[in-house]
């Protein structure tokens, strides 16, 4: 390794200034030149920024953000052969959680990154209504109740409490109507219900460690699929208790397993992609890439 860059999220960073210089202690430790820093804007999330650290031979990029900025890093080094470093600063941390890497520590982070392995993971794509643009997910993407509860997280309180706050805005959500979904998997039946939620995951761990999807892996060159289908009090009750306690499936929270799916809407629902709402859509596209992103893990993470 010879050119570390950080794409940071300046949003994320109490103090940017800081943060950048624990970022070049380290890369000092090791030997290595200080970090090519490049910051994210609102108008560019952090693929223009991940680009120009390729352009500039760096054979590692860090992702130093939440999971907006994570996402967009991902998406441009899926298919290449340098890796993602994560350097978590955002509420879900979705990515870092499910591969079990440090997520309240920016040097333990660093550590990794600069001295761990690569691991090679699957990435998710989606195409919304149609469309030719194809979008990347690491972790998830759905449509119906969880992105609501993405959509309408308070901002102040997940700055309080952390990703707990999407429990709050979760109930709120439950609360309101669901949609007919279509789910067409390349391999299995189609299946046409009505829903609360569809999620579709390359890992199926949610914030806290609870697994919507145990049988989720996230170099298996699968998608998961859950479809969230509770009937009353009793269907809230039974939903809950499967996911807490990693439970078998039902009628009320379907599970499969494919390689590409197509879900389709009776009326555009909120969706999102890696835990940040993209808008109202009816019609998502899914497909595997497997092992198409390289990532910085842990020397002894299995």
């Amino acid at each position: 390794m010879t050119r570390v860059a950080v794409v940071a999220n300046p949003a994320k960073l109490d103090d940017a200034e800081k943060v950048r210089r624990v970022v070049d202690d380290a890369c000092a430790s090791h030997g290595l030149e200080p970090a090519l820093w490049l910051e994210t804007t609102e108008e560019d999330p952090g693929g223009g920024q991940t680009r120009e650290a390729l352009e500039q031979r760096a054979d590692l990029v860090c992702a130093l953000g939440g999971d907006g900025t994570v996402r967009a890093v991902g998406e441009v080094l899926a298919g290449g052969d340098v890796p993602l470093g994560l350097l978590p600063a955002g509420t879900g941390n979705l990515l870092a959680r499910a591969l079990g890497q440090p997520i309240d520590s920016l040097e333990d982070a660093l550590e990794v990154a600069l001295t761990g392995r690569t691991r090679a993971i699957d990435v998710g794509g989606l195409r919304v209504d149609g469309s030719d643009e194809e979008q990347v997910f690491l972790v998830m993407a759905g449509m119906g109740l969880d992105a609501e509860a993405m959509d309408n997280a308070d901002e102040r309180l997940k700055g309080a409490v952390g990703w707990p706050a999407y429990l709050v805005s979760g109930v709120r959500a439950a609360v309101g109507g669901g949609f007919t979904a279509r789910v067409q998997p390349r391999e299995g039946r189609t299946v046409r219900r009505a829903v609360r939620s569809v999620v579709v995951g390359n890992s199926g761990r949610l914030q806290g460690g609870v697994e919507l999807m145990p049988d989720a892996r996230l170099d298996d060159g699968l998608l998961d699929l859950a479809i969230i289908a509770p009937r009353g009090l009793v269907g809230w009750v039974r939903t809950v208790t499967t996911i807490i306690t990693s439970g078998r499936g039902n009628s009320d929270l379907e599970r499969h397993q494919m390689t590409a799916v197509r879900v389709s809407a009776n009326r555009a629902t909120t969706t999102q992609l890696d835990g940040d709402a993209i808008g109202e859509h009816r019609l998502l596209e899914f497909r595997v890439r497997p092992g198409a992103l390289p990532v910085r893990v842990s020397a002894e993470h299995d």
